[in-house]
């Protein structure tokens, strides 16, 4: 008994030994490298350690829609990963439709897939999710778009990976607040503008369309919301939204704020239609540093965007997922793992140049 115990005590601390050498550090500015660790919410402890990750086997992966690009960014990322380290991986597109996605999500259950990672198409439609792979006792991680901690609680074996949204909405006010005139471009005290939100219904929507105009008003702003309207994440809706709202408000609109790139690219055709200058005389911010956006905030015609980085988070997802596959579970408030975003201004764009 005393040689086994000892035996065992030897194998946990070898094991603590390796985890203290290992990186600590948060994700890489560059934009091109995964994040050497990640924080967990309320410290992260799992209630196992597992042993070296456990490679090969089947991976279903459930993508909301394949015509997002920052999801079309995730998914190849993720399919990449999985592959290079010898899972066989299918990955389905929801069509953003929960229905459908229920019916995928059954259909890799049916095959007896090892582990699953899910996009949700809702939120809401959390639950309904959940209870699918708990009753299967599939290992589940959850992407992009975060359940309340009281639904993931339901079951140990599922962890969500992603960015904490309020951080990328305050990076957005501070975007505004490190302009020369700090947004107020006609000087009249306040800062006027309107937000091109996703979709209102996704929790990310939500927290950056709030604290991207929180951080102002923390910063003792005074702010003008002068429209809010729905875009739904797509390049098309934020042309339109974007052209509607300049012939309404005109020269009063002094900042738009998209709560994606995709958005933002299209509010810019249309700020460009109308004879306005962005960093002049109206300013434009966005989220998740795609190549087609980090290349307008170098050449000027976006003030800038915030890094939602897709391959950090894609390394992340496939880390949590082999722990779970190794027997890590997770307790009641300790399930989401956030991946830190970055600020990219004029400055630093270059630096995120895939």
């Amino acid at each position: 008994m005393k040689k086994t115990l000892a035996l065992a005590l030897a194998v946990v601390m070898s094991l603590g030994l390796l985890a203290s050498c290992g990186p600590k550090e948060p994700a890489s500015n560059s934009g091109t490298n995964p994040p050497s660790s990640a924080s967990q919410s309320q410290g992260g402890d799992a209630s196992s350690i597992p042993d070296a990750p456990k490679e090969g086997g089947t991976v279903g992966v459930c993508i909301y829609k394949f015509d997002d690009a920052f999801m079309t960014t995730y998914r190849n990322s993720l399919q990449e990963i999985l592959e290079s380290k010898g899972y066989k991986v299918t990955v389905v597109d929801g069509n953003n439709d929960q229905a459908k996605q229920n019916e995928q999500i059954n259909t890799f259950i049916t095959q007896k897939v090892d582990a699953l990672i899910i996009n949700p198409v809702m939120t809401s439609a959390a639950d309904q999710i959940i209870d699918l792979v708990k009753t299967a006792d599939i290992p589940t991680v959850l992407i992009n778009r975060e359940p309340t901690a009281e639904q993931m609680a339901a079951y140990d074996k599922l962890v969500y990976v992603g960015c904490d949204a309020a951080q990328s909405g305050t990076f957005q006010g501070e975007l505004i607040l490190e302009t020369p005139n700090q947004g107020d471009i006609n000087g009249d005290g306040k800062i006027s503008y309107i937000m091109i939100q996703g979709d209102p219904e996704n929790i990310d929507a939500q927290l950056r369309t709030e604290y991207s105009v929180k951080a102002l008003q923390d910063a003792g702003k005074e702010v003008e919301q002068l429209n809010l309207t729905r875009g739904d994440w797509d390049r098309n809706r934020g042309q339109e939204i974007a052209a509607n709202d300049l012939a309404q408000f005109g020269d009063k609109i002094e900042v738009i704020f998209c709560n994606n790139d995709d958005m933002a690219i299209g509010a810019l055709q249309s700020i460009q239609q109308a004879g306005r200058k962005v960093n002049e005389d109206i300013y434009l911010v966005g989220v998740d540093a795609l190549d087609a956006a980090l290349s307008e905030v170098m050449n000027g015609n976006m003030t800038g965007t915030v890094l939602n980085d897709a391959v950090g988070q894609a390394t992340e997802a496939v880390n949590q997922m082999e722990l779970l596959l190794n027997g890590t579970t997770y307790s009641s408030g300790n399930q989401s793992v956030y991946v830190d975003y970055v600020k990219v201004t004029p400055d630093n764009a270059k630096d995120f140049v895939k």
